[in-house]
């Protein structure tokens, strides 16, 4: 069977060069984000250091086809990287940059603000939602917003606005999406949105897993009544479905990259089932950490913290659950059922 094809047919091994980018990708960020970055970015979320330093890295050329200069990777190599970027939490609007690089790639190859992206790092990120203005993920610190309007997408450019507070400390800011110029139509939005949706996943699927590792390190060095209180099943038990949680999530998002790339018409309700999953995946693991960790989980101390608030607000900034959960439903019963086959 060819390798091509192995993720479509529930082969979830990677090759070679996919296990080398990952773990080129995880020395990198262990090397370079210890938790203390992360919290020294907050309130803002963003550390602009760590961008330019990726930019260095060719993050946003290895997101784009060759064609336009990138090195053409495919959607499941970046979410590898992305997991790699989650277990660290760190402070970079990755999922949607890369999401509205390809888009801007796939819309207008000759863009100057493409060229911005790939040449000094600007910053551009999409808008979903409907009215004249939206909260936008990485809206305090993006040049440009990718956004639907009807039967449009419009791209909308400005100066970035102020931070809004969330628990998460990402970058999330109001934008005002009217008077942008037409760029493509809905069909472009909805492959920008799905991409976005896979990544974002995948950044989830870092964060819980980053969470349970923590847990389960926790559990293994305290010791209460004379042994190791990972030995006990009210410790042990929910440590393990959380890792169950986090190991579906990743296999879902990795399939789901998998058709965008591969089979996008067969995507279906892929993409939103798979940050569904890794959203609640994130926050089950973080939860458990912070419960196995006990009354220091609950402290700004504990690193879990970091992880947990994460999970949960940038789950939120990829799109309201419910609203979510209707899209999927909004697919018929059998169209659905393909897509997960």
């Amino acid at each position: 069977m060819s390798a091509e094809f192995s993720l479509r047919q529930q082969d979830y091994s990677l090759s070679e060069e996919q296990v080398a980018l990952r773990d080129s990708f995880r020395a990198y960020f262990e090397k370079t984000i210890p938790t203390t970055r992360v919290r020294s970015a907050e309130p803002e979320g963003f550390d602009a250091a760590l961008w330019d330093e990726l930019q260095e890295r060719a993050v946003v050329e290895m997101a784009l086809p060759q064609s336009v200069g990138g090195d053409g990777a495919g959607l499941v190599e970046l979410v590898l990287v992305l997991e790699e970027a989650g277990r660290r939490a760190a402070p970079v609007p990755l999922a949607e940059a890369l999401a509205a690089a390809r888009a801007l790639a796939r819309i207008d190859p000759s863009s100057p603000l493409l060229a911005a992206m790939r040449d000094r790092g600007a910053v551009v990120s999409l808008a979903p939602g409907a009215g004249d203005r939206r909260l936008a993920p990485a809206g305090a610190i993006a040049e440009a917003v990718l956004a639907p309007r009807g039967a449009n997408l419009t791209l909308v450019t400005g100066p970035p606005t102020p931070p809004l507070p969330n628990l998460a400390c990402a970058p999330l800011g109001w934008r005002e999406v009217t008077g942008g110029a037409r760029v493509g139509s809905a069909d472009e939005w909805d492959l920008a949105e799905r991409e976005w949706h896979v990544l974002t996943a995948a950044a989830l699927v870092g964060l819980g897993q980053a969470a349970l590792d923590l847990g389960v390190q926790y559990a293994k060095e305290r010791t209460a009544f004379g042994t190791q209180i990972g030995a006990f099943q009210a410790i042990a038990h929910p440590l393990v479905d959380a890792a169950n949680s986090v190991g579906a999530a990743r296999r879902l998002v990795w399939r789901a990259a998998w058709f965008c790339d591969h089979e996008p018409e067969s995507v279906g309700a892929l993409a939103l089932c798979a940050v569904l999953a890794a959203g609640d995946a994130a926050e089950q693991a973080g939860a458990t950490a912070i419960h196995t960790q006990g009354g220091f989980g609950f402290t700004l101390e504990s690193d879990v913290q970091l992880y947990y608030r994460r999970a949960k607000g940038w789950a939120l900034a990829a799109g309201d659950r419910r609203s979510l959960l209707r899209r999927v439903a909004q697919w018929a019963p059998h169209a659905l059922k393909d897509a997960l086959a």
